[in-house]
């Protein structure tokens, strides 16, 4: 296939727009839908996204299946995503399940009668009754998420990264994760708003038990990280919506609405007079989020570092009185003093890594956690690092023989600087891991989840800043 319909233009496309169907991307905006009233939309989201994550993660390194050969395709990613397993196919999992999840809220819109709210799955926040959508805007919305969709996992298969089983299984596995959440949403709800502690005791426990119980692969594998962030904030989340019901934080609460709003005393104020009610809305967005950040970023930045200072000593503590448990590739506490700084949950990137972190990679090797190298294999490794654009831009790694794509073939005069090395497989250092990183992770997710879903609406409705958008 990719002989056949491979160009630069499309690797770019495909490579970048594969961002979209990761979690970091809707990690990136799941805070927005509490900031704004959007709570209920926001808890589905991220329900049926840690699910997936998980049950993706759970099965890749339970079969632990490598991914396609290469040579003879080649493979084109961002990130690490190459280093994890292939089947099943994690972004196809993702795409589906959140297509299928948003297209039920634009059915609820398209299908709602006249003056009736068509939104109580959106929002819990009293919601207006004019939110009906067109029919025109109805089958936009539809094509639009089947584009998404499509681009996702056909751009699994085009970039390499999977096999047609791989997706297939992804597909599958989305809409199953979909639906189950869309026969069950109505009955979690309830039953936080409805039980006691019963309730937090009960989600806690479960996702202790879901992060011990996640497979150990054959080879070290970024999945299980990826299971640990999505269930470490989908118990943040499910604790913090029981705790803000039973401490009186629920819709008859939240009842102010943004500054700028209609709904908004400030819009008939000599304030707005002089500034558009847009403006102020657009202002006092911009606070919420980039004040919301710096929380969560500081938060991440204190529990790190006094987790990792608390955390080792205490294991060692705790192995002199019983034996702790202990995961394949994470180095036990006995073994360290303390966890170097520069590992573990990196609090804020460095800007001078950005240009290497969106660069596009292809591999014509057939990489190292991500399974066995291809029986094609053989001879010197061949590095060529783009100089066009940001100078970070596309880096090859080739072993064996395969062909150059995004460069003029036979002249690296014009933009490829080549490195040879003698040896014939790629030396990568090992990633090290400690034990104590793995309840680092789930305190400072948790507590992000906690602080984004539950306690910053609850801090904007206090200050006046409001939470409702409309």
């Amino acid at each position: 296939m990719q002989a056949r319909i491979r160009t630069p233009l499309l690797d770019r496309y495909f490579v970048y727009t594969s961002s979209l169907g990761t979690h970091t991307f809707f990690m990136t905006f799941l805070p927005m839908c509490f900031f704004f009233g959007f709570d209920q939309f926001g808890r589905g989201l991220l329900l049926v996204l840690a699910l997936g994550v998980y049950v993706s993660s759970f099965a890749k390194d339970l079969a632990c299946v490598p991914r396609p050969y290469s040579p003879p395709v080649t493979r084109l990613t961002i990130g690490n995503h190459h280093l994890e397993y292939g089947f099943p196919s994690t972004h196809s999992t993702n795409s589906i399940s959140i297509a299928l999840f948003i297209y039920t809220h634009i059915h609820r819109l398209a299908s709602a009668a006249p003056g009736v709210p068509p939104s109580s799955m959106i929002t819990t926040l009293n919601p207006p009754s004019d939110w009906a959508i067109s029919s025109a805007t109805y089958w936009i919305s539809t094509a639009l998420l089947v584009f998404y969709a499509f681009s996702i996992v056909f751009g699994r298969l085009y970039t390499a990264m999977h096999t047609f089983t791989d997706c297939a299984a992804g597909v599958i596995m989305g809409a199953l994760v979909w639906a189950g959440h869309w026969a069950l949403e109505d009955v979690l709800e309830t039953w936080l708003v409805t039980s006691g502690w019963s309730a937090p005791a009960m989600v806690m426990s479960l996702c202790v038990v879901m992060v011990n119980q996640h497979p150990v692969p054959i080879d070290d594998c970024p999945c299980f990280e990826d299971a640990i962030a999505f269930i470490s904030v989908l118990m943040g989340m499910l604790v913090g919506r029981w705790q803000a019901v039973h401490m009186g934080f629920d819709a008859a609460f939240f009842a102010s609405s943004m500054p700028g709003t209609f709904a908004s005393p400030v819009a008939e104020s000599a304030f707005a007079s002089t500034l558009t009610a847009t403006g102020v809305w657009w202002a006092v967005m911009l606070i919420k989020m980039v004040f919301g950040v710096l929380v969560i970023f500081a938060w991440r930045i204190v529990a790190k570092s006094t987790l990792h200072l608390v955390l080792p000593p205490t294991f060692r503590l705790l192995m002199k009185i019983f034996t702790l448990p202990h995961r394949r590739f994470y180095t036990p506490a006995s073994d360290y003093k303390s966890v170097p700084s520069d590992l573990g949950l990196r609090p804020i990137p460095s800007v001078i890594d950005l240009p290497g972190m969106l660069g596009m990679e292809m591999e014509v090797d057939g990489g190292r956690a991500s399974g066995l190298a291809s029986p094609l294999g053989g001879g010197d490794e061949v590095r060529a690092r783009s100089k066009i654009g940001n100078g970070n831009g596309e880096k090859l790694r080739k072993l064996g023989h395969g062909t150059i794509y995004g460069a003029n073939a036979g002249n690296e005069k014009r933009g490829w600087e080549l490195e040879k090395n003698g040896d014939a497989q790629v030396k990568d250092e090992p990633v090290k891991h400690y034990d104590a990183d793995v309840i680092t992770k789930v305190i400072v997710y948790s507590g992000i989840a906690f602080l984004a879903t539950t306690w910053l609406p609850i801090l904007f409705e206090v200050v006046g800043l409001g939470v409702k958008s409309w």
